[in-house]
């Protein structure tokens, strides 16, 4: 897939949905605020309303529960209440401190029905009652709901209990009639309790805020003295803080960007301050967040500069120091006993690795190392080391752990690739035998000294060096999540990525035959979310709900980790000495041949020309980037179709291609591949097609960095249509009929180029360059024209232009005046 999604925030915060008054649906990023029941105009209404078919207000019952909950805890012991739940048919294995709110939720209201998605048990915890079942061996159930199912039928007393001070008050609640129901009350109002401090200029005036923060429960100081939180506006620390940003930092008061309000309003609770944190850094103790939980719009630096932990299969783990001392992955019969282990499982809030690893150090001494820990928390992950003196000993004892925490065996893994996932346990990522390119890359301070001693075209060797450094790829993981130090998933197997592929091409096909809807089509969706995390970790775990996330973080997010993995292999160790080259050894590796175009020539004139003519300006917030061509070059890569070649094709288009940086290594090498599923949304709504637009604006959406990185490369290719050209303004219904026939596909977008302008290249070849105007066709989910070919053989890549993005139209003078300190409202 050649176009691919390209995100500006490292991730959107993902959250959980808010719960309505039935229920909490758990599978869904965000929902608007329900909107708060009507209070009552006549006050003799709400007291009317104060008994509804004889029974009490909500606050009497609670009440009620309360003072039950005291005579029950006083009178039963903890063994009666676990005869009470043996004799309803709940299960009384739990902890003591589980056993007494689920004894007196089912004497009091009634015993709780099964969970209307997988038949699990539903039990009462802090918001509401959740499901302790299982949906498959890959995930828990995520229903829960504040208003769950209860039997209509008496509750089962052991004979011991008519014996207590309490029998009678339990006999009450034994008729199904007699019960209440259980209500449970929705925290609307975030910052109850809460003193919070403004400071510096905000999206939003001071006043706005006041009225914003005590609507929703919270009071606001102007001095930070005595504050919950000081909230500010960044720019705030990057100017090294005004003096209340001072003071509350020596008062050990969390200073917090505004997004913390707007967050916290729209989830109806108080966000964790530590994730919205800007000031830590300046305190003595630092952060210490997980990053899952740490501000979502702020790329995670830990990961883009820590260093990976386990670079494949015989890297010894560089927390268990023994690489110091010549440790050496132990590898006994064919097997190297080194393994990753990862879960993510949703419903328990799991979202954990597992290393372990046999390694032989010096004087032939042996080391079982084990750690665990939540992915994107390394910091605090546990560690084991301990040595041992038979090798024997050492592999069963290995195995056993292996099989604890997958309940599969090890050998027949290694040997075979066989296991079967198993509820609530680890799955084995598989590592290749290899070189991370987050470990093998250049680093920053190689990158300089490799371009310098290459022999190849200065321009070449500086492409080379940015498309062999570690940053690149460490961007792409940081932006997309998949960003652990702990596991290298830039250089897994084919097999793990085949896995990963049939899992989403599996999904997607179910997907579209569904008919289940509400908290069935949630637990549908949860159950990929938690496989799909469990194969390809993340730090940063959310819950798909859509065709664009599916999109964007599931489809475009493989072919970039898949494509990652071939520049791994490619790129090998570089950490070592730059002397000799090894730009060209990895150019020579490419079997491709790139060479700068010079800017008088006349295809660098037409290129430059095509981007100008079809080029958008990206817009980030109030902000437009403009695209300035830096240098082109001219590609002939043996993986595709020559020139000569593909041009005895029919309807040839010259056309762009938007890519990550990090995909262009697999581009060159092996040409482009065709994507991975077919879904109803842009760059993928014609199936497993190779994709490309006759706008440049279309292709930078895909290969526009960050406004911080705002190099990028775009590619041009000549894409043979083949005789015959179907044309589409919606996702086609069939796709497969397309793909092999090998028709052309031609999506029709709401702007188009003008055809007035278009002209020939190389005889026959169409150059769709002219002026983007509206089409005809203003209901499209396309933007831009794209063009579609099924086989990689009616492609061939012609040109690589490396583009640098530009704020246009900024008055840097009166930026300036942006950072003036507001007024206190």
């Amino acid at each position: 897939m050649v176009l691919l999604f390209f995100f500006v925030k490292v991730h959107e915060k993902r959250s959980h949905s808010h719960a309505s008054d039935e229920e909490k649906k758990v599978t869904t990023r965000k929902h608007k605020a329900e909107a708060a029941p009507k209070k009552s105009k006549i006050a003799n209404e709400g007291k009317d309303n104060d008994k509804v078919n004889g029974r009490s207000s909500v606050a009497d019952v609670a009440a009620e529960f309360e003072k039950f909950c005291r005579e029950t805890r006083e009178h039963l012991s903890i063994k009666q209440m676990r005869e009470i739940l043996e004799a309803n048919a709940r299960d009384a294995s739990i902890a003591d401190e589980a056993v007494v709110p689920r004894c007196q939720d089912i004497l009091f209201y009634g015993p709780v029905g099964d969970c209307p998605v997988c038949g699990g048990t539903l039990e009462f915890s802090g918001d509401g009652y959740h499901c302790q079942g299982a949906y498959s061996e890959w995930s828990s159930c995520v229903y829960s709901t504040r208003s769950p199912p209860r039997r209509e039928e008496p509750i089962n007393i052991p004979e011991s209990i008519g014996k207590t001070p309490v029998y009678d008050l339990i006999e009450k609640h034994r008729d199904p009639k007699s019960r209440p129901k259980r209500e449970i009350a929705v925290a609307d109002k975030p910052f109850v309790g809460m003193v919070i401090a403004l400071s510096g200029r905000l999206s939003r005036t001071h006043q706005y805020w006041k009225k914003k923060i005590e609507k929703n429960g919270g009071k606001v100081a102007n001095s930070v003295i005595g504050a919950t939180c000081l909230v500010v506006s960044p720019s705030e620390r990057d100017r090294g803080g005004s003096s209340k940003v001072a003071e509350a930092v020596e008062r050990g008061i969390p200073v917090v960007r505004e997004a913390w309000l707007t967050d916290s309003i729209e989830e109806k609770q108080a966000e964790t301050l530590d994730a919205y944190d800007i000031a830590s850094d300046i305190a003595v103790e630092g952060k210490g967040l997980a990053l899952d939980q740490q501000d979502s719009s702020v790329i995670a630096i830990e990961t883009l500069t820590a260093e990976l932990k386990v670079f494949g299969k015989r890297g010894v783990h560089i927390d268990s120091k023994l690489q110091n001392e010549g440790g050496k992955i132990l590898e006994k019969d064919g097997i190297l006993y080194n393994c990753a282990l990862t879960v993510c499982d949703q419903g328990r809030n799991l979202n954990d690795f597992c290393i372990m690893q046999l390694i032989v150090a010096r004087e032939n001494r042996l080391y079982l190392y084990y750690r665990k820990g939540k992915i994107g928390d390394s910091p605090r992950a546990d560690d084991k080391l301990e040595e041992w003196e038979n090798v024997n000993d050492a592999i069963r004892e290995f195995a056993k752990l292996f099989e604890e925490l997958t309940g599969g065996q090890f050998e027949l893994w290694e040997r075979e690739k066989k296991i079967h996932k198993k509820n609530m346990k680890f799955f084995p990522i598989d590592i290749d035998d290899g070189v991370e390119v987050r470990y093998g890359g250049l680093g920053l301070r190689q990158l300089g000294v490799a371009a310098a001693h290459s022999k190849l075209d200065p321009k070449v060797a500086n492409l080379m060096k940015v498309l062999c450094s570690q940053e690149i790829y460490r961007y792409a993981l940081v932006e997309m999540g998949y960003d652990s130090p702990e596991i290298p998933i830039g250089m897994v197997t084919d097999l793990h990525l085949r896995r990963c592929e049939e899992t989403l091409k599996e999904f997607v096909e179910k997907l579209k035959s569904s008919t289940v809807t509400g908290n069935k089509a949630d637990a549908f969706w949860a159950d990929f979310t938690q496989r799909w995390f469990t194969l390809i970790p993340t730090t940063r775990p959310f819950p798909f709900k859509d065709y664009e996330e599916l999109a964007d973080h599931g489809a475009s997010s493989y072919e970039a980790i898949r494509d990652i993995n071939t520049a791994s292999r490619l790129i090998g160790d570089m950490s070592g000495s730059t002397l000799d080259d090894p730009l060209f050894e990895r150019y020579v590796k490419l079997n491709c041949s790139i060479s700068p175009l010079e800017k008088e020539e006349d295809d660098y004139k037409m290129i430059v020309k095509y981007l100008d003519k079809t080029y958008d300006p990206v817009r980030i917030g109030d902000v437009s980037y403009g695209v300035l061509v830096e240098n082109i070059f001219a590609v002939e890569a043996s993986a595709c179709p020559s020139l000569d070649d593909i041009k005895k094709l029919p309807n040839k288009v010259l056309l762009w291609c938007g890519t990550r940086s990090s995909n262009l290594l697999r581009h060159l090498q092996m040409g482009f591949l065709p994507s991975t599923c077919s879904l109803p949304v842009p760059g993928y709504m014609f199936g497993r097609a190779i994709v490309c637009s006759d706008a440049a604006a279309e292709a930078t959406r895909y290969g526009f960095t960050a406004v911080d990185r705002p190099e990028g490369f775009l590619v041009l290719a000549v894409a043979a249509l083949g005789e015959e050209i179907q044309e589409f303004s919606s996702p086609p219904e069939d796709t497969i009929s397309l793909e092999e026939k090998g028709i052309g596909a031609k999506g029709l977008g709401k702007k188009k180029t003008d055809e007035s302008e278009h002209f020939v290249w190389k005889d026959d070849i169409k150059v769709p360059c002219g002026k983007l105007i509206p089409s005809e066709h203003k209901e499209s989910p396309l933007e831009y024209n794209e063009y579609a070919v099924y086989d990689p053989q009616q492609v061939s890549i012609r040109f690589l232009v490396a583009v640098k993005y530009e704020e246009q139209d900024v008055e840097y003078e009166a930026a300036e005046l942006e950072i003036e300190q507001q007024p206190e409202g």
